[in-house]
């Protein structure tokens, strides 16, 4: 089992910059792919970013290519969400999750393990 503790949300004015972390812990956290994930008011949850533990491989949601990039410290089994120009628009919860689909996965159901999610409010 994989526990996900998420941390770094916040206000930020628009353009600005904010790093969420991911702190993964559990036996065999380095097999799993981990995915952010966002969920604004109405909305439905939507993939942002994803990392592959092993390789460190990316891919990223079209929307925020060139905005945020996704990284993980392995000596200290973190993955960082890093989230420069900020849009009003990107305001959501943000969730970290992990999973071991062969490939990096988009799909909310592909991720097994969730965290609780941090909020980031982008004011305009």
């Amino acid at each position: 089992q994989v526990q996900l503790v998420e941390s770094g949300g916040g206000l930020v004015p628009a353009g600005g910059s904010l790093r969420l972390s991911c702190a993964a812990s559990g036996r065999t956290v380095s097999s799993y792919n981990v995915g952010w994930f966002r969920q604004a008011p109405g909305k439905e949850r939507e993939f942002v970013a994803a990392i592959s533990w092993r390789s460190g491989r990316t891919i990223y949601a079209d929307s925020v290519k060139g905005r945020f990039t996704i990284s993980r410290d392995n000596a200290k089994n973190t993955v960082y969400l890093q989230m420069n120009s900020l849009k009003p628009e990107d305001t959501a919860v943000y969730s970290c999750a992990s999973g071991q689909t062969l490939g990096l996965s988009t799909r909310v159901e592909d991720y097994i393990y969730w965290g609780q999610g941090t909020q980031v409010t982008v004011s305009s």
